[in-house]
């Protein structure tokens, strides 16, 4: 029996792995793609950088919400509408899940250097450059919008169908 529930065990980490790894490394590259496009926002401004590793840490913990933010049983709002419908519906949710994560990576900053949370919290309201904030959400929508619709399209006509729209047959493949 214990090596039913091991290989069990092992099977549903093997899928979760699995799920977490298409939307991670969208993400990885995104978040990339906007920790180059801050840091050329703020060059010159002295507000530290964010490193690779944080945006990688960054990344997974957004694919991980987005898996679990499809658990909830409100997130297919709309299956028998238009792909429209559901794009925007989950554009909506998952970047109000990212806007929120983007709030908290500030205020861990914050909290580092006040130590205590509150005083944390109104050190970041006072001193946070709110253009540059609203301009990072503003490229984090687009980017979730991106993302959501990918999925759409794969959920909707299959992984496979997808691939073969934006890449062609795979060579040696008999096209149809």
């Amino acid at each position: 029996q214990t090596g039913n529930d091991m290989s069990s065990t092992f099977e549903k980490l093997k899928h979760e792995v699995e799920a977490l790894i298409p939307p991670m490394i969208y993400f990885m590259v995104a978040l990339h793609g906007l920790a180059l496009v801050r840091a050329l926002m703020l060059e010159g401004t002295g507000i530290p950088l964010t490193t690779s590793l944080t945006i990688t840490l960054g990344a997974l913990l957004l694919a991980k919400a987005v898996l679990l933010a499809d658990l909830l049983p409100f997130i297919n709002r709309y299956p028998h509408k238009p792909l429209a419908y559901n794009i925007g519906w989950k554009t909506l949710v998952y970047s109000l899940l990212a806007t929120v994560l983007h709030y908290l990576e500030h205020l861990i900053g914050a909290w580092r250097s006040t130590g205590a949370l509150v005083a944390a919290n109104q050190k970041l309201l006072a001193e946070m450059i709110w253009e540059h904030f609203l301009a990072i959400e503003i490229l984090i929508v687009v980017l979730v919008l991106i993302y959501c619709t990918i999925r759409e399209l794969v959920r909707t006509f299959g992984r496979e169908q997808v691939r073969r729209a934006f890449f062609g047959p795979l060579a040696g493949a008999e096209a149809h």
